[in-house]
């Protein structure tokens, strides 16, 4: 099993929720930790250094990629020229690999100066993580984990500016390369698409648009509660919400896959 947590954005986090998911992670057979980026709200040390002290007290390997928070706002300098030098100092390289028993999870960093919220994806990225996923196991879930999404819903307003550019091209590629699933954030709401189905891929089985919710933060997504995911080894995904007044994170029956 896998926590999928998302758009975290230390500044404006819930105590409550974060003491939720550490029991949580106590009770529950997981493998690792899953952030989909935005783990600041304003991209500042205390953010960095409060968002890592956290994700080392659920005493589980994690993975985390950059969101368009957790690039400086205000200080234009170090936009231009430094944009992840505090997040390097906190979590090291921006894209990693993590395999565990059932998964193999990598790293994609989707965040530019220029593209902060729309996001971009490289030819080289697309190269590279392509030669990633033909050498992982076969017998393993094998997983993306970027900020923005790569399908966005018809209602959602902002449509495809909320998706990385060259995404369909990635997407085309990596399908064919054994890719099961990408793990997004961004939009602060829980849901599963199915890719091979909405753009015809070609691919030979599902490849799944997962999207977490926000997991602790107070900037909730018109009104839903925090969330987290659960990916299972067979690839099932279940969306769990944070119940004020039982505080905890409980099964979302209706909406599980």
């Amino acid at each position: 099993m896998i926590l999928h947590l998302s758009d975290l954005h230390f500044g404006t986090e819930k105590m409550a929720c974060m003491a939720a998911i550490r029991l949580f992670c106590q009770q529950q057979p997981l493998e690792a930790v899953v952030v989909s980026g935005d783990l600041t709200q304003r991209a500042r040390y205390k953010q960095f250094y409060d968002c890592k002290q956290f994700l080392e007290s659920l005493n589980l390997p994690y993975l985390v990629v950059p969101g368009n928070h957790d690039i400086p706002l205000y200080h234009v300098w170090n936009r231009i020229f430094s944009p992840f030098t505090r997040y390097e100092i906190f979590f090291g390289h921006r894209e990693t690999v993590l395999e565990t028993e059932h998964f193999y999870l990598i790293g994609v960093n989707s965040i530019r100066r220029r593209y902060h919220t729309r996001g971009h994806i490289s030819l080289e990225q697309i190269q590279q993580i392509d030669q990633s996923l033909m050498i992982a196991p076969a017998d393993k879930i094998k997983l993306i984990v970027a900020h923005q999404p790569f399908y966005t819903p018809p209602n959602n307003p902002h449509g495809i500016k909320d998706c990385p550019m060259l995404g369909r091209m990635a997407l085309e590629s990596w399908s064919q390369s054994g890719l099961d699933g990408l793990l997004h954030g961004h939009l602060h709401q829980s849901a599963v698409y199915d890719l091979n189905q909405i753009y015809h891929l070609g691919a030979n089985h599902p490849v799944l648009d997962i999207h977490a919710g926000t997991a602790i933060s107070y900037r909730l997504h018109r009104g839903l509660p925090n969330s987290f995911n659960v990916i299972y080894p067979n690839a099932d995904v279940q969306h769990y919400y944070f119940d004020e007044q039982r505080k905890e994170f409980v099964l979302d029956e209706k909406n599980a896959n």
